[in-house]
């Protein structure tokens, strides 16, 4: 079977964790980069030999299977309407799928009239010990689900399409949040249906980053068409590196996932080390050091599930579609809404 041919556009953070997770992966190309700076550094690295400064080039030139959109979020929508306009096959588009509901259903909308698969890259939905939770309350586990409560938090981004609402499209909710947003629906198989959010509003009202245009701390109830709860957070005030908790509870029992910090190993080092978890501040002392976090978070197995589909003509996993991307979006607004009004918002069905 021939390799999928892939093109990935961006060439930093989330861009990494697509090429290391394409690198790992033997039925892949990497084939072409595009981005506007550290080209020629992402390229060696990745030993990608085709580099262009402009994705347009790229999807002129290249006859690509895949192409990842590894770029700041308020860029996602035309960098994917140009791709499926140029007949690329299947795309993947970082999370959050778009900073508009406008753009969203553009973007999905112009992928199905070009006969387009686009996949958004939720990696929760493919992080091992979350797979295995799901896996246990399918068999009964834990009796029927209750009520979910999910985090991602950390200290903040120093990039500045994450720190300023205009690129990001919100603040920690948008950025953060939205992981335990997708990863809700597709635990319990149902839609998010109301919401009661409630975020810090920026700037002078944030808690700690005052020059963040975005929340640096949000958190809101949702409720699944089912009748499940769901408690989901995200935050820029946690010291300490990335963590990342998900809680399940069941009419028969519960479980308690720590997705980030819940390392087998333990270390104590007087001198520091080069690399322990996500935004941690130092190695000095105890530390709980990651051992594969792009399998463990789920990055490696989400490039792997998306090439398979690419090569034997499948649908993308529920969760995982531009459709989901786009409901995601649709929560994450609705809480921003209701964090405004002060009241419950009711999400549409369709």
């Amino acid at each position: 079977m021939e390799k999928v041919r892939v093109g990935i556009v961006g060439s930093q953070f989330a861009a990494q964790l697509h090429a290391e997770s394409y690198s790992r992966c033997p039925a892949v190309d990497i084939h072409s980069v595009a981005a506007i700076d550290n080209l020629d550094e992402f390229g060696e690295a990745y030993g990608i030999p085709n580099r262009y400064s402009d994705y347009h080039e790229m999807f002129a030139n290249e006859n690509l299977d895949l192409v990842s959109v590894c770029v700041p979020n308020y860029l996602h929508k035309d960098v994917v309407v140009a791709a499926a306009e140029a007949g690329m096959k299947a795309i993947i588009c970082e999370k959050p799928l778009a900073t508009s509901l406008e753009d969203g259903v553009e973007m999905v909308t112009v992928c199905l009239e070009n006969k387009v698969t686009l996949m958004y890259a939720e990696d929760w939905i493919f992080a091992p010990a979350l797979a295995r939770a799901k896996q246990i309350c399918q068999e009964g586990g834990i009796g029927d689900i209750l009520y979910v409560k999910a985090k991602e938090t950390h200290h903040g981004s120093h990039s500045i399409f994450a720190q300023k609402k205009e690129y990001c499209g919100g603040g920690s909710m948008i950025h953060l949040g939205i992981h335990p947003i997708g990863f809700i629906p597709w635990l319990v198989e149902e839609n998010i249906t109301q919401v009661m959010g409630m975020v810090t509003g920026g700037a002078e009202q944030n808690f700690l980053h005052k020059e963040y245009t975005g929340e640096d701390w949000g958190a809101a109830l949702v409720v699944c068409a089912n009748g499940t709860r769901g408690f989901v957070e995200g935050n820029y005030i946690t010291c300490g590196g990335m963590d990342d908790k998900i809680e399940i509870y069941g009419t028969e029992g519960n479980i308690h996932i720590d997705l980030t910090q819940g390392s087998p190993l333990k270390v104590y080092s007087r001198s520091g080390y080069g690399y322990a978890i996500e935004k941690a501040d130092f190695t000095h002392g105890w530390t709980r050091p990651a051992v594969d976090e792009f399998m463990s978070l789920g990055y490696v197995n989400e490039i792997a599930h998306f090439v398979d589909c690419v090569q034997n003509n499948m649908d993308p996993p529920r969760g995982t579609t531009g459709a989901d991307g786009l409901r995601a979006l649709a929560v994450t607004l609705a809480i921003y809404e209701s964090a405004q009004q002060g009241c419950l918002v009711q999400i549409p069905t369709n």
